[in-house]
């Protein structure tokens, strides 16, 4: 399995769900197919994933995730990045290269209104769930690593600081004012 082969089992997943933008229902066929593939491949889908964490692990994104979710902690932001891979690697990566089109998410215009926070804890799991049904054991710990890169130091700021957000996010901002 390759990155291409992760976003299309996303993609198929997606497909195969009533509502593509519900997060939760996407994990769970994404599992499920993840869990009829090799045992090779579920290993090195869950190396996968977290190779997209890191890649989406920017301050930029994450003053988007603390601005939708009304705070974003680091738990909070991985369930936010989990949402985000949910959502396909063309959403994916418009929006790591841009955070601010996520004003654009029809998901996140209607959440918006309500204050409803956008996340996917049970992403973070979908290689464990999968390798779990497949196997009946764990996925082996020593399988995958996680390298996360330094944040931006120009973003290094309280993203309570509305006037710094707005003006870095300004469609976000708007949609959230």
């Amino acid at each position: 399995m390759d990155t291409t082969d992760f976003w299309n089992l996303i993609d198929d997943a997606r497909s195969q769900v009533t509502d593509p933008a519900d997060a939760e229902a996407v994990v769970e066929r994404a599992s499920a197919l993840l869990a009829a593939r090799p045992r090779n491949e579920i290993v090195a889908a869950q190396q996968l994933f977290w190779d997209l964490m890191a890649a989406s692990y920017r301050a930029p994104l994450w003053a988007a995730a603390y601005t939708i979710n009304g705070g974003c902690s680091d738990d909070g932001f991985e369930y936010f990045r989990g949402w985000l891979i949910a959502q396909g690697r063309e959403v994916f990566e418009r929006v790591v290269a841009d955070p601010d089109t996520l004003a654009g998410l029809p998901v996140i215009r209607a959440a918006a209104p309500e204050g409803r926070e956008v996340e996917c804890e049970r992403m973070l799991g979908i290689a464990w769930d999968a390798y779990l049904a497949a196997t009946g054991e764990e996925l082996p710990g020593h399988s995958f690593t996680i390298d996360y890169p330094a944040l931006d130091p120009e973003w290094n700021f309280d993203f309570d600081d509305a006037e710094r957000v707005a003006l870095r996010l300004p469609k976000l901002d708007a949609l959230y004012a």
